[in-house]
């Protein structure tokens, strides 16, 4: 089945998948609302202790779903044999909203253009480097736990 929306005056067209279980796409959309009203207080809350100088928020929830990811998606596939709804609702709608790498791009653009690179190349390294770490440890201490 294909559904047309219209977006921007422009009519786009795209797929429903009428076969899929309608309870998954409830999970999903119940976890994506709560993972993005945590990434807004979470991002607010950093930015009221450590300031609006540099983005520690979108680097903080980042970093934090980063390793969530790599623990969640170990312990979920192969420890705890949790249904697709949680599952799914957890990894693809929570921490799916909750992380954003929109949100990096544009802080990155937003640093670049005060030209401040310095700080630019450093949250850029950060957020790549220190995401990938926490998933890999978040990843390697639920693989300890099984």
């Amino acid at each position: 089945m294909w559904m047309r929306v219209h977006l921007c005056r422009r009519l786009v067209q795209y797929r429903i998948f009428v076969n899929a279980d309608m309870s998954i796409y409830l999970a999903i959309a119940m976890g994506g609302s709560l993972g993005a009203m945590s990434r807004y207080w979470m991002v607010t809350t950093t930015h009221q202790w450590l300031g609006t100088g540099f983005p520690y928020g979108t680097l903080s929830v980042n970093l934090l779903g980063s390793i969530a990811m790599g623990f969640l998606s170990v312990l979920l596939l192969e420890r705890f044999h949790l249904s697709d709804e949680v599952r799914l609702g957890l990894l693809v709608g929570f921490l799916g909203s909750f992380t954003t790498f929109s949100t990096f791009a544009i802080d990155v653009l937003q640093l670049g253009s005060n030209e401040e690179m310095m700080k630019t190349i450093v949250y850029i390294v950060l957020s790549v480097l220190l995401c990938i770490v926490g998933a890999l440890g978040g990843l390697l201490a639920a693989k300890q736990m099984i």
